[in-house]
């Protein structure tokens, strides 16, 4: 028995080909229009933060296409309707903030808005970051950025940590103030945290210990008081650690030797003390330690000359005390290296002037002793970026040929000064040279003078 199978005509497989696809474009187009409380809530937002143009009528579909202007994205929603994902303010050429400009506070009713950004804004009239009083269940926001606001004031709101989604959160350079909310540490996809440049006081919270995630923290510029918080041995992620210019106290705490991906850590300017932990040469990663001015009052660490990627080591004015560590000439990635104003003794080690990349050395205002042991090469090649000024009991080989050098030591034997004290040392072999041969035909000229004298007096004493 012979099955029949039944061919569609030609006429019918062509009108087939040409409706296929038009059902396709018409299933999955995309649409360009926003639903109309979103975008009645952006024009409001526009209208209270910049008068560059009037935003609704020269843009009244923002996210299509030839109608959007810098400073905008937007995405498609599961809806298939646009939404605004990204709004930009203050810096060019995204719309500039008017001089009445306040905090828009709707920005956090937009449900697709995934990042904001707010540069030198709010800059006449004072104003806060506020919250509406009906928050979105489920905030897409990941990234807030309110930087260089000087009349944003007042605290940092706790329902900020109604922000689930946020990752980056930035208010720097503004004239916020009271105490780091604890909630803000309930945010655990955050990945960078900055809050430098502000007038925040108090501690650092324990909680800190619960952003897991964290690569960046910069709490800087502050008045932020209390110890480093145990808890941020917990930060396994972070690379970059800045707790500068503030008054914290009391020790670098133990658990910093976990910080195994740290890459940049700043303490500098606070009221820190005592000695380093001994763990702290298991940060492999370290490639910048600034840590001037604290009351260490300690030997230098030995254990900082074992970390292969340091860079850049800043300890100034900090009261350290003891000999220059050896390990530290073992650091063959160190660029820069400062230890100026401290209480160091014995001499400089021999094998700086071996490191491939260091280009400056600051060892001034010290109680170092001995002869420089740095040779005319590297003397050239630090030039102005070399300062061993300030210890009295250092001086320069006058062997070494070299030329105008500025370092603030002398020649060894020589009084060579100018400048406040800053050694203009121009001697090479042929200048010694020949200030050893006028001392020698001055010192035979004398004895020659010395013993004509002689000869006369007997003469005259024989003729008598």
């Amino acid at each position: 028995m012979t099955m029949k199978i039944a061919l569609p005509s030609p006429s019918s497989l062509l009108l087939f080909l040409l409706i296929t696809p038009l059902l396709l474009c018409q299933g999955n187009r995309v649409s360009v229009s926003m639903p109309p409380s979103e975008s009645e809530t952006l024009f409001t937002i526009m209208e209270s933060m910049s008068s560059d143009q009037p935003w609704r009528h020269s843009h009244p579909n923002p996210c299509a296409p030839g109608s959007t202007w810098p400073g905008i994205e937007c995405k498609t929603g599961p809806d298939h309707l646009s939404h605004v994902s990204r709004l930009d303010f203050g810096s060019a050429p995204n719309p500039s903030c008017k001089p009445s400009a306040s905090f828009p506070y709707l920005i956090f009713t937009l449900p697709f808005l995934q990042s904001v950004f707010f540069f030198n804004c709010f800059t006449h009239f004072p104003t806060t970051i506020i919250f509406p009083i009906k928050l979105l269940p489920n905030s897409s926001l990941q990234q807030l950025s309110l930087r260089s606001n000087p009349s944003l004031s007042g605290h940092i709101p706790p329902l900020i940590s109604s922000l689930k989604s946020l990752q980056i959160l930035t208010l720097s350079q503004n004239r916020l103030t009271g105490d780091i909310p604890p909630a803000i540490f309930s945010l655990k996809s955050l990945l960078h945290l900055d809050l430098s440049y502000n007038k925040l006081t108090g501690k650092i919270p324990l909680q800190l210990g619960n952003l897991n995630s964290l690569v960046g923290l910069d709490l800087s510029y502050n008045s932020l008081t209390g110890t480093i918080p145990p808890t941020i041995s917990q930060l396994g992620m972070l690379q970059k650690l800045d707790l500068s210019s503030n008054s914290l106290f009391g020790v670098i705490p133990e658990g910093v030797e976990k910080l195994g991906s740290l890459s940049f850590m700043a303490l500098s300017n606070n009221k820190l003390k005592g000695a380093f932990p001994k763990g702290i040469s298991k940060l492999q990663s370290l490639q910048y330690f600034i840590m001037d001015n604290n009351p260490m009052f300690v030997a230098l660490p030995v254990e900082l000359g074992f970390l292969p990627k340091l860079q850049e080591l800043q300890l100034e004015n900090s009261g350290y005390s003891g000999a220059i560590p050896e390990s530290y000439t073992k650091l063959m990635n160190l660029s820069s290296l400062s230890l100026a104003n401290n209480r160091l003794t014995g001499e400089i080690p021999s094998a700086f002037d071996s490191l491939p990349h260091v280009f400056h050395l600051n060892l001034s205002r010290n109680l170092l002793i001995g002869v420089v042991p740095f040779d005319s090469s590297f003397l050239r090649r630090l030039g102005k970026n070399l300062d061993l000024s300030g210890n009295r009991g250092l001086c320069l080989n006058p062997e070494d040929e070299f030329s105008v050098v500025k370092t603030g030591v002398d020649v060894c034997g020589k009084n060579v000064t100018g400048n406040g004290g800053v050694g203009m040392l121009m001697h090479s072999k042929k200048k010694s040279q020949a200030a050893s041969s006028r001392y020698y035909r001055s010192c035979f000229f004398s004895i020659a003078l010395f013993q004509f004298a002689l000869f006369l007096g007997l003469h005259h004493r024989l003729v008598l």
